[in-house]
């Protein structure tokens, strides 16, 4: 088994990753983390400096693998050497911010059948729109109540809230790979920190497997994006509040 991703020892979450080897080899599954462009595909088996790999945790943030450096990888799941997770199909399945486009459209959804239980949940999705030259005009003029998103982003990278976006940055936004969406203001917490009590947003996060949801956590940040910079910030519980009194979920 190997963890990849891009130069791993730099990686923030890279002591993450020592536990999870730790993890691994206490049940006797032999796991490395490795750069993914030192894999090697050949003679139909990929491997790492000599040893083979039958699975990948892929932490690699080329989602389609079109890099050079990663056409080892993108090879070898291709021919179905390697079990890849998540994997490009994973990513445009799922992941592909252009699916909030018909997500947050009632009309599409409607077309399609979907079950007034199913719709009534997905209200909660922001309106989002696909960036095309032909509205460029219509969204420049409501920018003041729009983010901005790459479609493939990650990490908040080359995002920009409508009402700071510059003429500069908007000429980039308006050739394409972009989404659109209706601001929804963060909610916002008090903190105790240094003594002080303070404001933090909040974003919390449902972590799902099949359909289920195995894990709630929420971020406190400050700024535009979440981030694990802020002073008091971080990883936060999350109190689920039912009838029959509170539940940690973390």
């Amino acid at each position: 088994m190997l963890s990849s991703t891009t130069r791993p020892e730099e990686q923030y979450l890279y002591p993450e990753f020592i536990l999870a080897r730790q993890l691994l080899s206490a049940h006797n599954v032999e796991a490395v983390i490795a750069d993914a462009s030192h894999l090697r595909y050949e003679a139909g088996r990929l491997s790492i400096e000599g040893k083979p790999i039958d699975l990948v945790y892929n932490r690699v943030t080329d989602f389609a693998f079109d890099q050079p450096e990663h056409r080892a990888l993108r090879d070898a799941y291709r021919d179905g050497a390697v079990v890849v997770t998540p994997n490009p199909h994973n990513h445009a399945l799922l992941a592909d911010k252009r699916n909030l486009s018909l997500l947050s459209d009632p009309a599409t959804l409607e077309a399609w059948g979907v079950e007034p239980s199913l719709m009534a949940h997905l209200r909660s999705v922001p309106r989002t729109v696909v960036v095309t030259p032909e509205i460029a005009d219509e969204l420049w003029r409501s920018r003041k109540e729009l983010f901005f998103k790459p479609t493939g982003g990650h990490g908040g990278k080359a995002v920009y809230r409508g009402d700071k976006v510059t003429k500069g940055v908007w000429a980039e936004i308006q050739r394409g790979g972009y989404v659109a969406q209706t601001l929804v203001r963060p909610s916002e917490r008090m903190i105790k920190f240094d003594e002080i009590h303070q404001v933090r947003k909040v974003d919390v996060r449902l972590y799902t497997y099949s359909g289920q949801v195995l894990l709630v956590a929420a971020r406190l940040y400050q700024g535009q994006t979440t981030n694990f910079r802020t002073p008091g910030g971080g990883f936060a519980p999350v109190f689920v509040i039912t009838a029959s009194g509170v539940d940690p979920l973390l």
